[in-house]
């Protein structure tokens, strides 16, 4: 199964900047996407279903915000919306796919960067989320929880870590939490096969950030330990450039 994950910062914007050929030209089993800011009325469903995908959306009740998507070439056994939490779901940030015994998530963190407020919200999803999966993984043992967490891990997975150590995204508090998730039985699977520094999933749009590569790794797809086994390939997929992020990609055995 080669599952892609992919914040495309608006999914017409992307489509516009040629979202749909790389899909058709990459073909991966599943597709989880992330920050739609789009409804499904707003999305050109037909086209996916041409190439062969069964699709499912989850939007924020905000028009033109977050929102999270799953696409399939397999039909799913089963599809759960959001965490059954308002504060939460009314954002749209949990899409659950069940596949046998695997689940496959798309889940879309909170950013802090606008404010103290939002920061907070961040902090007080964190936990929610952790508790969560921990109860579906005691029904689902087999989790691929992928996404954009709005989080670097490590000192390698940003640049100029030593200016960043105050920024949302990089705050000891964040990297702390992603520790103890981590410890609590997940593993990051790129993480998992590639330790190189300098591999990352978001460019600023300013000063031509990507082109320099001074960038974030903040998108992940994080698994539970019964699967690290199952990994056949991992990748940073930087070629495909419909938005500030770029997808990543986990490719599990049978």
């Amino acid at each position: 199964m080669r599952i892609v994950s992919y914040n495309v910062n608006g999914i017409r914007a992307a489509i516009s900047k040629g979202l749909l050929q790389w899909i058709q030209s990459n073909s991966p089993d599943v597709i989880c996407f992330q920050e739609l800011k789009a409804t499904p009325e707003q999305i050109p469903l037909m086209v996916f279903e041409m190439m062969g995908y069964h699709h499912f959306w989850f939007p924020a009740k905000k028009k033109g915000y977050s929102g999270v998507g799953l696409l399939s070439k397999m039909r799913p056994d089963n599809v759960v919306y959001g965490i059954d939490d308002p504060l939460y779901d009314d954002e749209g940030r949990f899409l659950r796919a069940d596949f046998g015994p695997l689940s496959v998530v798309s889940v879309y963190h909170p950013s802090g960067t606008s404010g103290d407020e939002r920061q907070d919200f961040k902090m007080q999803w964190l936990p929610v989320f952790h508790k969560y999966v921990n109860e579906l993984r005691k029904q689902r043992s087999q989790l691929v929880l992928a996404g954009d967490y709005n989080i670097c891990h490590q000192d390698i997975d940003i640049n100029n870590p030593k200016a960043h150590v105050k920024t949302s995204g990089f705050l000891p508090e964040e990297r702390q939490w992603m520790s103890e998730f981590l410890s609590d039985g997940y593993v990051d699977s790129f993480r998992h096969l590639v330790k190189e520094a300098n591999q990352y999933t978001w460019w600023s749009f300013r000063a031509n950030a990507r082109e320099r590569n001074i960038g974030w790794r903040i998108d992940y797809q994080m698994i539970t330990e019964n699967l690290t086994d199952k990994i056949a390939s991992v990748g940073i997929l930087t070629e495909a450039k419909h938005s500030d992020h770029c997808p990543t990609l986990l490719e599990l055995h049978e």
